[in-house]
């Protein structure tokens, strides 16, 4: 199952991970397990590696592909590594490494009951990551839960949609007409409004592209993930263990570089104006600027055009930076 998904930065990624203490690495965006199997190629029998995912079919094929490979498989969200390492690796431990490539992987954009591409037009819309979850909303029963107000709020902040308001309402009127069940529904609906709505970058991506972003992101509350899994990883970490978030899109690597200098350098504080007493370091931020994939990466691999990659290093717990 090698072709399920073809990861990115792969070299950057486990030059990184490899250089930590001895004990286990976590991949926790399994996807097909190409990070994972680049790690077990790498750190040898130094590193235990766990894999998790939150996509019941990126785990089958994961097994598929490891065998009887030394890695662990677990299901679950990464957001919820503070249970689940306890849980499979026993109380009160601690990792070497984390790894987080966010966004949707290549198979789900492939498959088309997923629901997450513009592609497959007869597709349902769906877009959870786990179609097991039935707590978890599809994109159409979000859509019929939502007013129109709530919904432009929606495609603005996590699409950065333009005509969010516009859009929206003809989204909703689709849906009470029963004209909205599929991808290709949703595209046509968005398609009518956006050749009106002038845009720099019409002709280079299809005008619904950033609704079904803003959807898959608040079908699967991507950002709130993103941003408890930030909070908990210096926890999770040995000192001088690593996180590494390969992002694909501005919100997310706003929040990883905002929470990794945060927990470097502290609040940001008027001037002269000092730290909270006791405060510490949790991180030393290992890449100023993002790392970006090569032209040649890119050329074999188009999806890694957008991938942004940050990195940082657990402060040593001893550290202190009083007031």
């Amino acid at each position: 199952m090698a072709s399920y998904h073809l990861p990115v930065l792969v070299d950057a990624c486990t030059a990184l991970l490899a250089d930590t203490p001895a004990g286990v690495l976590v991949d926790g965006t399994l996807g097909g397990g190409g990070h994972t199997q680049a790690l077990l190629d790498r750190v040898g029998a130094t590193h235990r590696v766990v894999g998790v995912d939150r996509d019941r079919d990126a785990l089958a094929a994961a097994r598929a592909r490891f065998g009887d490979a030394p890695v662990t498989l677990v299901h679950g969200n990464f957001e919820d590594l503070p249970t689940l390492l306890p849980a499979t690796l026993g109380a009160g431990v601690r990792v070497s490494g984390i790894l987080l490539d966010l966004g949707v992987s290549s198979w789900q954009l492939d498959a088309p009951d997923r629901g997450f591409a513009i592609k497959h037009p007869d597709g349902a819309l769906d877009m959870r990551m786990d179609q097991r979850d039935d707590a978890a909303p599809t994109a159409l029963a979000l859509i019929e839960s939502l007013e129109a107000g709530p919904l432009a709020r929606l495609l603005g902040e996590y699409g950065e949609v333009k005509a969010a308001g516009t859009i929206a309402r003809r989204i909703k009127e689709a849906a009470a007409a029963g004209r909205l069940a599929t991808t290709g529904d949703l595209a046509r609906e968005v398609s009518a409004v956006s050749r009106f709505v002038p845009d720099r970058k019409a002709g280079k991506i299809h005008p619904a592209t950033r609704v079904f972003q803003a959807l898959r992101i608040a079908v699967n509350d991507e950002l709130g993930a993103l941003d408890r899994a930030l909070a908990a990883a210096p926890d999770l970490l040995v000192d001088g263990g690593r996180l590494v978030v390969i992002s694909y899109h501005s919100l997310e690597d706003r929040r990883v570089k905002h929470a990794l200098r945060l927990g470097e350098r502290g609040p940001d504080l008027p001037p002269r104006m000092p730290l909270p007493a006791g405060w510490a370091p949790t991180w030393r931020v290992l890449t100023k600027k993002s790392v970006e994939a090569t032209a040649a990466e890119i050329a074999d691999n188009p999806r890694a055009r957008s991938a942004r990659m940050r990195a940082a290093e657990r402060a040593p717990r001893s550290t202190r930076r009083l007031a």
